[in-house]
């Protein structure tokens, strides 16, 4: 009976049900790569294509089998098809079925498989929203014939206790996100890339990384001579000045110097009308994180804390600035008590105050300490030494080379270091 049918014909055929296989595999291909967060902003787009895809990878178990269905019977079909096409033109031979055989392998792995699925995977979004528009009502023609498949598999499946895909998204965890920022450099400004990375960093980061130590607040004694206090606010770098009774211990308040000044313009201050006007002090424990205590400022319409330990003592002074800083780089209106931290000498060395945090020499100095122990360089060192060190002490930390240069009050005050590109010149010069 297919004698009848014109060659010709059948080679059409044969061509159309290629194309139709190779469809079927570049559709597989290209749903299963496309991008479900892309996808998710094309949805909120309005784009239907996407739509229609989204609903789609919602079952991805009958999408799949539907697909693979039609493959399969497709390539069975192919595969007569190319027999038939061999006996006429070869006759019923002994070789004529091998050589069908091998003709349909061939033409089904190149057209129907790897080509399909190499352009799938290419351009995986376009294809897929527009093949989207095709399975969709296909999926709904063969609904169901497909179910009886599907209830065979899902049978299976539940033999085997395995759950069916879904096509929602995986959640992505920080290490993700943050690779994600890092390799979409491309698409975000440098500085709004640097911001993302500082985000992420601030969730491993507590007040103690940021804050201003003990010896460097800036503080008024109300003790003090009226004189004294008003030169002291006159002369200072910030808006807020911590003001405490006889020592640090024993805070009293935080001042506004603005509402200081305002005061002033009316008369000279007592020091009872001075205790009026200071806000009562806001004290938070160490080891707070970050994002806790900023969003605590937030609640809280508050810009200064002081971190105490747990015997309540005052280790340092964390304000708004600081976490802010840490997310957005540094202000302009900088401290000069900040550039007292650290300095770069000719040589290429840094000298560094004691109290210098460790993270702001990794991040401004290009340092590399680690940041999982002590906070500050003193602590560093006298970690490393187990012992209060004497000023000329040499000490090799993450491959730096760091000397004592001053000590104070069983405390390492000034620190010099050099680089590890120092340490390779004196090997190779020995």
């Amino acid at each position: 009976m297919t004698d009848e049918i014109p060659i010709q014909w059948l080679f059409a055929t044969l061509a159309v049900m290629l194309a139709c296989s190779g469809f079927f595999s570049m559709s597989e291909t290209c749903m299963m790569a496309l991008n479900r967060y892309r996808l998710r902003h094309l949805v909120r787009e309005g784009s239907r294509g996407a739509r229609l895809a989204s609903n789609l990878l919602q079952r991805t178990d009958e999408l799949l089998a539907f697909i693979l269905a039609g493959n399969t019977v497709i390539n069975a079909a192919t595969t007569v098809l190319v027999a038939e096409i061999a006996r006429r033109l070869l006759g019923e031979g002994d070789y004529t079925l091998a050589i069908a055989t091998g003709a349909a392998s061939f033409a089904i792995l190149i057209f129907a498989e790897i080509l399909p699925k190499i352009f799938g995977a290419r351009f995986s979004e376009p294809i897929a929203l527009a093949a989207s528009y095709l399975l969709t009502p296909l999926l709904r023609v063969t609904k169901p014939l497909m179910y009886l498949i599907n209830l065979l598999v899902k049978g299976i499946l539940l033999v085997l206790r395995i759950q069916p895909v879904g096509g929602e998204a995986q959640p992505l965890s920080m290490g993700e996100l943050r690779t994600l920022v890092l390799e979409g450099g491309k698409f975000i400004p440098k500085k709004h890339q640097s911001i993302f990375l500082n985000l992420f960093e601030l969730e491993d980061m507590t007040v103690d990384d940021t804050m201003t130590p003990r010896t460097h607040i800036e503080s008024i004694d109300i003790e003090d001579d009226i004189d004294e206090i008003n030169t002291h606010v006159s002369t200072s770098h910030h808006t807020r000045l911590v003001v405490y009774e006889g020592s640090l211990d024993k805070v009293v308040g935080i001042l506004h110097v603005r509402k200081y000044l305002n005061t002033t313009r009316k008369g000279e201050l007592t020091k009872d009308e001075l205790r009026g006007i200071l806000r009562e002090p806001y004290f938070v424990p160490e080891g707070t994180k970050l994002l806790d205590q900023l969003q605590n400022f937030q609640d809280r319409l508050r810009h200064v804390a002081l971190v105490v330990d747990e015997y309540g003592e005052i280790l340092g002074l964390c304000t708004l600035q600081d976490i802010l800083e840490e997310i957005v780089g540094e202000f302009t209106s900088q401290s000069p008590m900040a550039g007292r931290l650290y300095s770069r000498e000719t040589d290429g060395s840094v000298i560094a105050d004691g109290a210098c945090p460790l993270r702001v020499l990794n991040r401004k100095a290009g340092f590399e300490f680690p940041l999982d122990g002590p906070k500050t360089v003193n602590g560093l060192v006298l970690e490393a030494l187990e012992d209060i060190p004497e000023p000329g002490t040499h000490v090799e930390i993450a491959g730096y080379r760091m000397e004592v240069i001053q000590v104070l009050d069983r405390m390492v005050k000034v620190v010099r270091i050099s680089g590890r590109q120092d340490k390779t010149g004196e090997a190779e010069a020995a």
